[in-house]
C-alpha cells in the first residue's frame, strides 16, 4: 500500500478551502496532526530510592552492619551519607557492594577555613560521593544581611574547589534561612549572590513547608539548579508535624515530576526524629513507590 506524502497543516487548510472532499484529505489530515501534537514527557515511576542516614543515626551507633542490611531489604538504593562512624573507606565500600548500594551524596560541615576541603572532597571520592553538600551554618552566618553574604561568599569559593576536584556542591536548608533579615531572606542571598552553575541546591521540602514557602514554586523558579531534595512530609498547619510520605500534606508526585524533567537527581528519604526508623523508611519508600 501506498501511503500519501504527509502534508503540511497550511496546505490542508488551503485544500480545504478550495472545497476539496474530506474524505480525500483524511490520510493527510492524520498525518498533519500527528505531527503537530507536542510529544508527552513521560517519566518512568520512582524505583531508585535514596535515604539520609541521619535518620538511622541512633541506629547506626548501635550496630552499622545490621542497620544497613535492614536499609537494603527495605528498597532503598542509594545512601546521603553524614559521617562515617568511626569507620574508613574501605570498610564503608566494602558494606555497600555486599548490599548493592551506592552513596552518591555526603553531607559535610562548612570547614574553618576555604583551605580545608581538599581532605573532604578526597574521602568524597574515595566513598564514591557525587554530590558535597553543606546541611547547615551556625549563628556566625546567620541573623543580617552581611552575615548571609559571607556565607554565599563561602559557598562559591567551596563549590569552585570541588569543580576542580570534579564534584558537584550544593546547600541543604532548613526554614531558618526563609527568616526575614534586611528586607530580604537568607536563602534569597544563597541562590541570588552565588554562581547558579556551581553551588546547586538540595531542597529540604519539608523545612519549606514548614517555613510557609512553597517547594514547588522554588523547584520551578530554579530549573536545574535543585539536584536533590529531602523527602519528608509536613502535618497540617499551623503545627506542621514531620511525618512519614504519604501521610501529611505534601504534594509529592507533583513536585518530584517537576523536578525531575529538569535536572533532580536524587530524592533522599529523611526523618529527622521518627520513634521508629526503619518502620518510618519503610512506609516513606512504600508512598514513594506509588508515585
Amino acid at each position: 500500500m501506498t501511503h500519501p506524502a504527509p502534508l503540511s497543516r497550511r496546505e490542508v487548510l488551503r485544500l480545504l478551502s478550495a472545497g476539496v472532499a474530506g474524505s480525500a484529505l483524511l490520510p493527510h489530515l492524520a498525518q498533519a496532526a500527528s505531527a503537530a501534537a507536542p510529544t508527552a514527557t513521560v517519566l518512568p515511576r520512582i524505583e531508585r530510592m535514596g535515604l539520609q542516614l541521619y535518620t538511622v543515626r541512633a541506629a547506626l551507633a548501635k550496630d552499622i552492619e545490621g542497620t544497613i542490611a535492614a536499609i537494603a531489604k527495605i528498597g532503598i538504593t542509594e545512601l546521603e551519607f553524614f559521617n562515617p562512624f568511626g569507620k574508613d573507606v574501605a570498610w564503608w565500600n566494602a558494606l555497600l557492594t555486599k548490599h548493592n548500594l551506592t552513596a552518591p551524596s555526603s553531607h559535610e560541615a562548612l570547614p574553618k577555613t576555604d583551605n580545608d576541603w581538599g581532605p573532604i572532597f578526597d574521602r568524597a571520592h574515595g566513598m564514591g560521593h557525587k554530590l558535597v553538600v553543606v546541611p547547615y551554618v551556625g549563628d556566625e552566618y546567620r541573623g543580617s544581611k552581611a552575615n548571609w553574604q559571607r556565607l554565599a561568599e563561602r559557598l562559591d569559593t567551596g563549590a569552585q574547589k570541588a569543580k576542580a576536584a570534579g564534584l558537584q556542591f550544593a546547600y541543604h536548608n532548613h526554614d531558618f534561612e526563609f527568616a526575614p533579615v534586611d528586607g530580604t531572606t537568607g536563602y534569597e542571598i544563597i541562590t541570588t549572590q552565588t554562581d547558579g552553575n556551581a553551588v546547586k541546591l538540595e531542597l529540604d521540602l519539608y523545612w519549606t513547608v514548614k517555613a510557609a514557602q512553597d517547594p514547588l514554586a522554588l523547584v520551578r523558579r530554579w530549573p536545574n539548579r535543585i539536584v536533590a531534595v529531602h523527602v519528608k512530609d509536613a502535618g497540617p498547619a499551623p503545627e506542621r508535624k514531620m511525618t512519614e510520605v504519604g501521610a501529611g500534606t505534601i504534594d509529592f508526585k507533583t513536585i518530584l515530576a517537576t523536578g525531575r524533567t529538569q535536572g533532580l537527581q536524587h530524592w533522599f528519604i529523611e526523618h529527622d526524629n521518627p520513634t521508629d526508623p526503619i518502620a518510618s523508611i519503610t512506609a516513606s519508600a512504600a508512598a514513594l513507590k506509588t508515585l
